[in-house]
């Protein structure tokens, strides 16, 4: 069965408030079986627009990449972003 990812670039506006949104979704991430590949990192721009943080979480499936995206932990983390910054969050299936 493939592997589902979730990809997302970010921007930090508030370090202190994204801290609080980060622990948040490390537990929920945790709960749906999410395994870290990228979390942060020097980051190298060689094409098009980039930004400074990067995350790539993998899961077993899209489907379980959906549920943790979709899922009510993640959402209460999500609401602690709302004063931290912003990102874009896009679900790949992959091998």
């Amino acid at each position: 069965m493939p592997k589902g990812y979730l990809i997302a670039r970010a921007v930090v506006t508030n370090p202190t408030a994204w801290a609080a949104y980060a622990a948040a979704a490390t537990e929920a991430q945790k709960i749906y079986g999410a395994r870290i590949l990228v979390r942060g990192g020097r980051t190298e721009v060689v094409e098009g627009e980039g930004r400074a943080r990067n995350i790539v979480l993998e899961f077993d499936s899209l489907d379980a990449a959906r549920a943790y995206a979709t899922s009510p932990e993640y959402q209460a983390a999500k609401k602690l972003r709302e004063a931290a910054g912003f990102l874009d969050m896009v679900l790949v299936e992959g091998p």
